[in-house]
């Protein structure tokens, strides 16, 4: 740089505030030559010394340029992983191509900030600006993240699988997909019900089909005539009339209560889960045709009505 003509620029400057005060003098004066220097750099630079400049600078854009480049490719790398491994685990095909897409823009906006921070850019606006967007975006879908949010716990946890059957959010049915933001369930009367996963996770969930084995239980109520020990005997030979309940655990037969009007009784075996609404039907039928075979009534619900004092007619 033209050192002499810094030197003359100062000296000026220091004599046109040699008559202010001196602490509005030192600023004036090093504004008045920052002034100068750099209406200066431009006009009054040597030949060494634009070279000087065009390598300083020259350097710069070539590191820029060189990390643009990098940032290219290994975006594009992290973009594809991040697809392989959605697609690996049978994420959503368009949420996966989302997500992948969005994942390559973000290290390109990122490595674009950084260098622009080499050119003195403040890049503390667009991180304001950015923060506030992501707030803004947030506000506005927050439901669609809560569902979000809760179709990844959901993934993570598995509190059921696709083909189970689960009660959960007051439905009933079977899954037939776990989607990140819904989860469709077809009820067993053939309707297809989409459920949103934040209802799912904020409720309680039944698992119908968790275990591989469930209790079957049949509850009758036989009338007061019939003897105790026979009624018990024709209630295990109906539950060993059916092919589909297991042995262990062991079938029950429990005198359950006594009725207003019926011996109530409940009858408890185990089948395996795919077995149990046949096996169900099965015991009922064991149950009702060995009473009747035995002749033991099943009362209907009844009522004795008992009047003190004979009802007097009067004429008119």
């Amino acid at each position: 740089m033209n050192f002499n003509l810094l030197a003359q620029v100062a000296g000026e400057t220091a004599t046109k505030t040699a008559d202010v005060p001196v602490q509005s003098a030192s600023d004036t004066m090093r504004a008045d030559a920052l002034d100068k220097i750099e209406q200066l750099r431009l006009t009054d630079l040597s030949g060494q010394e634009w070279i000087y400049v065009a390598e300083h600078y020259g350097l710069r854009a070539g590191l820029v340029i060189l990390l643009m480049i990098a940032a290219w490719t290994f975006s594009g790398w992290a973009s594809a992983l991040v697809r392989k491994g959605l697609t690996r685990v049978k994420f959503d095909e368009t949420l996966t191509k989302f997500i992948a897409r969005m994942v390559r823009w973000l290290i390109l906006l990122l490595v674009a900030l950084a260098c622009l921070s080499k050119f003195g850019v403040e890049t503390t606006s667009f991180a304001a600006l950015l923060g506030a967007a992501g707030l803004a975006v947030g506000l506005a879908f927050q439901g669609t993240l809560s569902n979000f949010a809760a179709g990844g716990m959901l993934l993570i946890f598995r509190p059921y699988k696709v083909g189970d059957a689960v009660n959960t959010a007051g439905v009933l049915g079977t899954v037939n997909e776990i989607a990140l933001f819904t989860t469709e369930i077809d009820t067993f009367d053939g309707r297809r019900i989409i459920v949103p996963n934040s209802a799912i996770y904020g409720s309680v969930i039944e698992n119908v089909w968790y275990h591989p084995r469930r209790r079957v239980e049949v509850e009758v109520g036989v009338s007061y005539e019939a003897d105790i020990d026979t009624t018990r005997k024709i209630l295990e030979e109906a539950i060993q009339s059916v092919p589909q309940f297991v042995e262990d655990p062991e079938p029950a037969v429990v005198l359950n209560n006594l009725g207003a009007s019926s011996v109530d009784w409940v009858v408890r075996a185990w089948a395996f889960k795919a077995d149990f609404l046949d096996s169900k039907q099965a015991l009922i039928r064991a149950v009702k045709m060995g009473l009747d075979q035995a002749g033991i009534g099943i009362p209907y619900p009844q009522m004795d009505v008992h009047l003190d004092s004979p009802v007097e007619t009067k004429a008119a």
